[in-house]
């Protein structure tokens, strides 16, 4: 893992994210969760791809 401030928030915001994907399927909202576990994971897969380049 990289120690870039922009790697650290994109790793941070991932965990927010599945945690807040973890307490909407608690709730049985699953279709919502699901697009935004996507997306919201995929920023740090972006990111990375930048940076290699």
């Amino acid at each position: 893992m990289r120690n870039d401030e922009l790697s650290i928030q994109s790793m941070n915001f991932a965990v927010r994210i599945i945690n807040l994907v973890k307490d909407l399927k608690s709730k049985h909202e699953t279709i919502i969760s699901n697009q935004i576990g996507r997306s919201g994971t995929s920023i740090g897969a972006n990111i990375r791809e930048v940076l290699i380049k």
